[in-house]
């Protein structure tokens, strides 16, 4: 692994975690926007991970443009999963 992930196995499975939960955010971003075809099974799988992933930043704005939506939709989440994630594991990694 390279050294962003070293150091406490703890804060490498945090930051691991973190990193996969923004990648799959993203990635149904990416999907979205480009009209990805919902009935296949990993798109779907994607979509329903990315959805509960971000339950709690649906409606959050009211936005008009529906590629737009899905990027804060799902993008908010992205960030702040990363943001948390990143801090937890360097708190974990100074102890």
């Amino acid at each position: 692994m390279s050294r962003r992930y070293g150091g406490n196995p703890a804060g490498t499975v945090i930051l691991l975690i973190a990193d996969i939960t923004a990648l799959i955010l993203i990635l149904w971003i990416v999907f979205y926007l480009f009209d990805a075809n919902t009935a296949n099974d990993a798109v779907s799988w994607v979509h329903d991970a990315a959805n509960w992933l971000s339950g709690w930043s649906h409606d959050l704005f009211t936005i008009d443009s529906d590629n737009w939506r899905t990027v804060v939709t799902y993008g908010l989440p992205a960030v702040v999963y990363l943001l948390i994630g990143h801090a937890v594991a360097g708190r974990v990694n100074r102890t």
